[in-house]
């Protein structure tokens, strides 16, 4: 990119003078393919907010500041280990003014409707980015959250809407990232169910998405047995993080999931971003460690 903002002070400027300089900077951005080097994926992801779920572990608005996520997410881009990131518009274009994505992999997040705690929860539809919009960008695919509860009607609407996306994106030639659970509602509240056969089987319907599966990836948590999760599916896969209680117990698993064949690498938002030390280049670093 030609030029970048030097502080967030500097983002709010341009967005009032010349808004359309994000249009443009998208188009000057160095970009590069998805796979290179040893064939791994670093990727961290900060799409959390656009949803509502602000919290990080015990820390209910942990992620309340913008600058100070965006402070987080530069420290982990400044590793040359991570190859980019996924995120909302909002935020990918904070990054991108910043000139922290010049020839990294970026990946926008799609389906925001299924705000944290509301009834619709599960019916998740695409608020976010589009397919017309991420191949504009030149960014290199887009993530759906894909929740799947049996007791609730609003299941089949984001069924329907991941299932378009994925046709549409494949259709630019870019990657669906899906991130499939098989959900339910606990005392009011969703649930994601992290035993093994109902990660399977979670697999198993979101991977059938779609007329074309030539650009669909998965986004998998890791849970018990990942040898048996891993048999259902010859998607390429990246492990996500989530929110883990013990991030030394979450590094281990991760390390030994990454050796199964179709895993080609790692996408973590909070356990990196949000470590319990605050140390974030460490924590990146112990990640990049392990993908590299």
């Amino acid at each position: 990119m030609s030029s970048a903002c030097k502080d967030y002070a500097d983002i709010t400027d341009l967005r009032v003078a010349d808004p359309a300089a994000i249009a443009r900077a998208w188009q000057e951005r160095t970009t590069r393919p998805v796979m290179r080097g040893n064939g791994r994926l670093m990727i961290v992801a900060a799409d959390h907010p656009a949803r509502g779920a602000l919290a990080v572990g015990a820390r209910p608005t942990a992620m309340n500041s913008r600058t100070d996520l965006l402070d987080r997410l530069r420290s982990a881009l400044a590793d040359p280990g991570v190859d980019g990131v996924l995120a909302t518009s909002d935020i990918l274009d904070d990054l991108l003014l910043l000139g922290a994505l010049e020839d990294k992999v970026v990946f926008s997040s799609m389906n925001r409707g299924g705000l944290a705690g509301a009834c619709f929860e599960l019916d998740d539809r695409m608020t976010a980015a589009t397919a017309a919009s991420t191949a504009a960008a030149k960014m290199n695919g887009g993530k759906m959250l894909c929740r799947i509860d049996l007791a609730d009607p609003g299941t089949v609407a984001t069924l329907a809407a991941c299932a378009q996306a994925v046709d549409e994106l494949a259709a630019h030639g870019l990657i669906a990232m899906l991130e499939p659970f098989l959900s339910s509602r606990v005392d009011g509240k969703v649930r994601n169910d992290l035993s093994p056969d109902a990660v399977i089987k979670s697999i198993h319907i979101s991977q059938g998405l779609g007329s074309t599966s030539a650009y669909t990836w998965m986004k998998l948590p890791v849970v018990d047995e990942m040898e048996r999760v891993m048999d259902s599916t010859t998607l390429p896969t990246l492990l996500l993080g989530g929110d883990p209680a013990d991030p030394d117990e979450a590094f281990a698993s991760w390390e030994k999931a990454l050796s199964l064949p179709s895993v080609r690498g790692l996408i973590v938002g909070r356990t990196l971003l949000y470590p319990t030390d605050d140390d974030v280049s460490s924590a990146v670093a112990t990640a990049v460690a392990m993908v590299r």
